[in-house]
């Protein structure tokens, strides 16, 4: 079992690396999309983000259910979560106890048989946001990386295309 995070800030390359991460793994990898085409702008990352991926994964469009997800995909490929800061965003929409939803991944995590690769925003490194919502949704973001950095072998940071070992 191989559990990778790979955190960086927007645009840093972390959706790239955990990409090539993932095909590295015997097996077809399966590539779970927590984000939603809610409008025009979102649709089109989407296709881009599949045209660069090219054919080769098996898709799932998870924008709650990981946990549950990870366990009817474990025993094949790799599976790649693309990416958990929306799907925290999307348990927060939802009005779900994100606390207990992070806790209910990482427990999950601990269970795979197949690799894990995760990908996730660092939001903690600028300034304070100027409102409760907006840091409301640092702190989670922040407390769930640390909760999912504590159940990967391997911790990626990426910056600039080049990824750090940071564990």
């Amino acid at each position: 079992m191989s559990i990778i995070l790979i955190t960086g800030g927007a645009r840093s390359g972390k959706s790239r690396r955990a990409e090539t991460r993932a095909r590295a793994f015997p097996g077809q990898p399966v590539y779970i999309a927590t984000a939603e085409a809610l409008d025009a702008e979102m649709a089109e990352r989407i296709a881009r983000h599949r045209a660069r991926r090219g054919n080769g994964w098996i898709e799932r469009e998870v924008p709650l259910e990981l946990a549950q997800t990870l366990n009817e995909t474990d025993g094949g490929g790799a599976r790649l979560i693309d990416c958990l800061t929306l799907w925290l965003s999307n348990v927060l929409h939802a009005k779900r106890g994100w606390m207990d939803e992070v806790v209910h991944l990482a427990a999950a995590l601990t269970r795979q048989r197949s690799p894990v690769v995760l990908v996730t925003n660092e939001v903690g490194l600028g300034i304070v946001p100027d409102n409760a919502l907006a840091r409301e949704f640092r702190d989670a973001a922040g407390h769930m990386n640390q909760t999912i950095a504590g159940a990967a072998q391997e911790v990626e940071f990426v910056v600039a295309g080049l990824p750090m070992k940071l564990k």
